[in-house]
C-alpha cells in the first residue's frame, strides 16, 4: 500500500481559550484547567468524523520555572482522561516550552515550535503520518490562525478566548479560513467541509 493512501486527517486544537477557560494567572496544576462549553461535543464530532485530535499549546511557564516538562506532561494526562471520561478523545498533545525571555535553560531560546511557528504542527503531521490538506487548526488567537497558514492547514478562528491582542494587533492582516463563536459552531464547518471532500 502506497504511505500516501495511509496519510490521516488531523484537528490540531490550541487549549487556552479554544478547550479550556483563558485565565491570566499562570495555569501550573490540573484543578486550573476548565473545560469550556461545547467543548467536549466538539471533540465527540470530530472523532465521529474520523480526525485525529491533536492539541498544540504554547506554555513558556516552563522557561519561567513555574512547572516542568513532566508536571505539564502530567497536568495534561490528567486533561486527556477528563474528556476520555466524557467519551471525547485526545490523540496528542504537543506543547512549546520555549520563551526567549524565560529564565530557565534550555528553555530560554527563541524557537521554530512557540506559535505562530508552525514547528509543533509540522512535528505532529509528521511523527503521525498527518495529510496537512484534509486537517485544521482551531484557536482563538492569530497566532494559532498564523501557525496552521504556515503549516499549510485549513485554520478556524473560535471566540471562546481573548487571544493576544497585542500579537494579534501585530499580525492584523492575517485572516483565518473560517471564525465561529465556539468550538462546537467550529466542529460544524469542519463536518460541512468533509463532506464535501468526501
Amino acid at each position: 500500500m502506497l504511505k500516501s493512501n495511509t496519510k490521516k486527517k488531523a484537528i490540531f486544537l490550541d487549549r487556552d481559550g479554544t478547550i479550556t477557560r483563558h485565565t491570566d494567572n499562570f495555569i501550573v496544576r490540573p484543578r486550573q484547567l476548565f473545560i469550556l462549553p461545547h467543548v467536549v461535543e466538539a471533540i465527540k464530532i470530530f472523532n465521529e468524523l474520523g480526525f485525529m485530535v491533536v492539541i498544540i499549546t504554547n506554555q513558556a511557564v516552563i522557561s519561567r520555572g513555574l512547572i516542568t516538562p513532566k508536571e505539564m506532561e502530567n497536568l495534561h494526562s490528567n486533561l486527556i482522561e477528563r474528556l476520555k471520561r466524557k467519551k471525547a478523545d485526545i490523540d496528542g498533545v504537543y506543547f512549546c516550552p520555549h520563551h526567549p525571555d524565560g529564565k530557565i535553560p534550555p528553555y530560554n531560546i527563541k524557537c521554530n515550535c512557540r506559535k505562530p511557528n508552525p514547528g509543533l504542527i509540522l512535528k505532529a503531521i509528521s511523527e503521525f503520518n498527518i495529510d496537512p490538506k484534509k486537517s485544521f487548526m482551531i484557536g482563538d488567537a492569530i497566532i494559532d490562525v498564523l501557525a496552521g497558514q504556515n503549516a499549510k492547514v485549513k485554520t478556524i478562528q473560535v471566540k471562546t478566548g481573548p487571544g493576544h491582542p497585542r500579537l494579534d494587533k501585530m499580525y492584523g492582516n492575517i485572516k483565518p479560513d473560517f471564525t465561529s463563536k465556539n468550538l462546537k459552531e467550529a466542529a460544524k464547518i469542519v463536518k460541512k467541509i468533509n463532506k464535501k471532500e468526501l
